[in-house]
């Protein structure tokens, strides 16, 4: 492929052309791009665009809706609706999955989408990003709540966009993990980044400090150490971000590593996570995952996570390969009560984890 002249359309062709139903997947991966088009002119409108401020209705998951909130899901659903390339549609914004209309045909695949994820920096010109994720349809019928309920490994595709300086859509079909940048003047996605590879290796980390009483050892273990720098155990010192904007915390770490993590809390009793398994931590995990990084709740892999809800809360840790598969054996060791208590102050006599008060 020649950089900087592959559209999407041309790269989809050649990344699909070994599947019976490719030509289909890439034309619904097409009309996402055109929704995402939409929602990019949207948000470069700003305050002149009169989206600003907040909607008098809440999300499935109870947060406040932004009026761009609502208007990006619509594109998206109009986008997608006619071409009869889905059987349903599933998405943050919405309790209930959406019924393709009985005036157009349905098609072969579920598409699961975030319209707006980061929407609270919305009035701050923060970046953020629309996430998606497609399914192939088990069956003929009109799709139920149980058909989106499949782990990420069942994904055929996943992406994001970002809405920054540039917008640009990151996608993968399973086939390692691509950027493309929007050129307006021309009004095509072109392959700008390809084979995008996280580095195993980091120095950067990503999580809100603000919950650190709520979280579980294993987490303050390795945050600890990270904020010791070169006069801890890790011997170099660690960089600390956190933007509130998902697609923004992922798509630094996939131009230069890191980890990012919304890791399990005690903040909410009975509540696993803060991240949305289906349209957030699934279709983020695969993208992390194809880029050669790893995705984990902690104790296992994101993408063999069975869903039990359509809108459930997981807890994830995304990046660098090798410093996750070190957060995931600090999990091991204070599940197994083989973990060393005394390493950080955290876990002293006086404490807030120690010994006694683990049991």
């Amino acid at each position: 492929m020649h950089l900087g002249r592959t559209t999407l359309s041309k790269f989809l062709i050649q990344q699909l052309n070994t599947r019976s139903d490719g030509g289909k997947l890439a034309a619904l991966l097409v009309d996402v791009a055109a929704a995402i088009k939409a929602i990019a002119a949207m948000t470069a409108r700003g305050a002149l665009g009169a989206s600003l401020g907040v909607t008098a209705a809440r999300n499935a998951s109870g947060e406040e809706q932004k009026p761009l909130d609502v208007e990006s899901n619509t594109a998206l659903l109009r986008y997608c609706e006619w071409g009869g390339l889905v059987a349903g549609m599933a998405s943050e914004e919405m309790e209930e999955p959406y019924a393709v209309p009985e005036q157009y045909q349905r098609g072969p695949f579920l598409l699961i989408f975030d319209p707006l994820d980061g929407s609270s920096n919305i009035d701050l010109n923060v970046s953020v990003g629309t996430i998606f994720s497609v399914l192939e349809h088990p069956g003929e019928a009109a799709p139920t709540t149980a058909d989106f309920l499949q782990p990420g490994v069942k994904q055929v595709a996943a992406g994001y966009a970002i809405y920054g300086p540039a917008t640009m859509l990151v996608l993968t079909v399973g086939q390692g993990t691509h950027g493309f940048t929007l050129d307006r003047e021309i009004g095509n996605f072109i392959l700008t980044h390809p084979n995008l590879q996280i580095p195993a290796d980091t120095s950067e980390f990503a999580i809100n400090t603000s919950n650190e009483r709520f979280w579980e050892p294993p987490v303050q273990r390795y945050v600890e150490e990270c904020k010791a720098g070169k006069t801890g155990i890790r011997g170099r010192d660690f960089n600390m971000r956190w933007i509130a904007s998902m697609v923004a915390e992922v798509h630094r770490i996939l131009v230069r590593g890191g980890v990012f993590m919304y890791p399990r809390d005690t903040k909410t009793p009975g509540v696993h996570g803060r991240l949305r398994l289906m349209y957030e931590a699934n279709p983020i995990g695969w993208i992390i995952e194809q880029a050669g990084g790893m995705a984990s709740t902690g104790r296992g892999r994101i993408l063999e996570v069975q869903p039990d809800k359509l809108h459930q809360k997981i807890a994830a840790i995304i990046g660098s390969k090798n410093e996750i598969e070190r957060i995931e054996r600090y999990h091991h060791e204070f599940d197994s009560g083989t973990d060393q208590p005394y390493t950080s102050p955290l876990f002293s006599e006086r404490g807030l984890y120690r010994p006694e008060a683990r049991r």
